[in-house]
């Protein structure tokens, strides 16, 4: 089980991913009680029946776009964002746009090749959860992960000013 860092501490994760085995589709997969993260094409298939949820979660892999589900995103308490690879930077582009374009200002999760040496430019775009890989230190993570630099010259979602407009 991946190791949880939100808002900057260790967090113990209550929320469970609904995976499809070989043989389920969206539409007959059974779904399980209690706080779920669901994958975009669940979340399509049986909105109406999910939506009824108190907590419901959101998966969106790397080629999922956030448009399809632009209007739905306040009904999620998590939406996490899967990281097939640690080289692959679209989940970068997902979660600034949901933070940036769609305003979203529930839990963003980060999921998946998850590594120490990106949650300083994940947090950058709008991240504040971390699943790390299986077999990470936790401890490391949160000691460095987070201040490689004391500072970026861009702006981003976390601090839209670049940093020269900050210094004057």
């Amino acid at each position: 089980m991946a190791q949880l860092i939100k808002n900057g501490a260790a967090a113990t994760d209550s929320w469970n991913t609904l995976e499809l085995t070989e043989g389920e589709t969206p539409e007959t997969v059974a779904l399980p009680a209690g706080e779920v993260i669901f994958p975009l094409a669940v979340w399509q298939a049986r909105k109406a029946e999910i939506a009824a949820r108190p907590h419901i979660g959101l998966l969106l892999q790397s080629g999922d776009r956030v448009e399809d589900v632009a209007d739905d995103l306040a009904s999620f308490a998590v939406i996490a964002v899967h990281f097939p690879k640690f080289v692959d930077g679209r989940g970068y582009s997902t979660a600034a746009l949901i933070r940036q374009r769609y305003g979203y200002t529930g839990e963003l999760r980060a999921v998946g090749d998850v590594l120490h040496d990106q949650l300083f430019f994940m947090r950058r775009v709008g991240f504040d959860s971390y699943a790390l890989k299986d077999g990470k230190n936790l401890a490391y993570a949160l000691e460095a992960g987070f201040t490689p630099f004391g500072d970026a010259y861009q702006g981003a979602t976390t601090q839209p000013q670049p940093y020269f407009r900050r210094r004057a």
